[in-house]
């Protein structure tokens, strides 16, 4: 899976947000304990079982010649990616880009389809412990399993973002940053990778616990699709 491909897969797979800029009078602030952040980051979530929303993801590097030099090519620089997304717990997520180009990133919780209708290709994958360690956990997966899988940090504990540090040094990324409106909805999602890139996705028209059909998180390669098994 080529890194644009697996960074878009690790931000569809968990929707989730942040405060749009952070000063240093706010990391000033008094810190959570870890324990502390992970039960308030639970509570936050346990009382959204179902979120639909517009998103505009872009991912940006801090240096070019970092970049290249990382193997980096022009296509991952400053992109701007639109679309739909819809997430259902446990384990149901929907995530649809419409521009610049369409792709598809859904499963109901056991299979995992990436489409790409341009290319006419389908790749499938298991819903395995890899998929299980990124962001999906947050709001399509099982809270209890947030401690075993992250360290949560929450730099204010007067306010409702956190940063989230995978145990696994295999995933998609290094850090993500979430925050939570006041009707606990998400507002933009900050993820960070080992490549020097730090992908931004901004939510509009957020539902919190709205009815989502179940045939949104169920996918049928459409008739000449070439499917790719991973």
């Amino acid at each position: 899976m080529n890194m644009l491909r697996k960074t878009m897969c690790a931000v569809a797979l968990g929707a989730a947000t942040l405060a749009p800029v952070m000063s240093t009078t706010v990391f000033a602030a008094t810190a959570a304990s870890e324990q502390q952040a992970t039960a308030s980051l639970v509570k936050q979530l346990s009382g959204v079982k179902s979120f639909s929303a517009n998103f505009e993801q872009t991912t940006k590097v801090s240096s070019g010649k970092t970049a290249q030099k990382k193997g980096l090519s022009a296509q991952h620089m400053n992109q701007t990616f639109k679309g739909v997304m819809k997430v259902e717990r446990p384990g149901k997520f929907f995530w649809e880009t419409s521009s610049p180009s369409k792709q598809t990133i859904v499963t109901s919780g056991k299979t995992v389809w990436i489409y790409d209708p341009d290319l006419q290709q389908a790749v499938r994958q298991n819903l395995d412990d890899q998929v299980a360690n990124t962001p999906a956990l947050l709001l399509s997966g099982n809270t209890s399993q947030i401690m075993q899988s992250y360290r949560v940090t929450q730099p204010n504990n007067t306010k409702t973002y956190y940063t989230l540090y995978p145990k696994n040094n295999d995933g998609a990324f290094q850090s993500l940053t979430i925050s939570f409106g006041a009707n606990k909805a998400p507002t933009l999602m900050i993820l960070a990778d080992s490549l020097g890139q730090t992908t931004y996705v901004r939510f509009s028209n957020m539902r919190v616990n709205a009815s989502i059909p179940a045939s949104t998180f169920n996918f049928t390669p459409p008739k000449g699709t070439d499917i790719i098994d991973q």
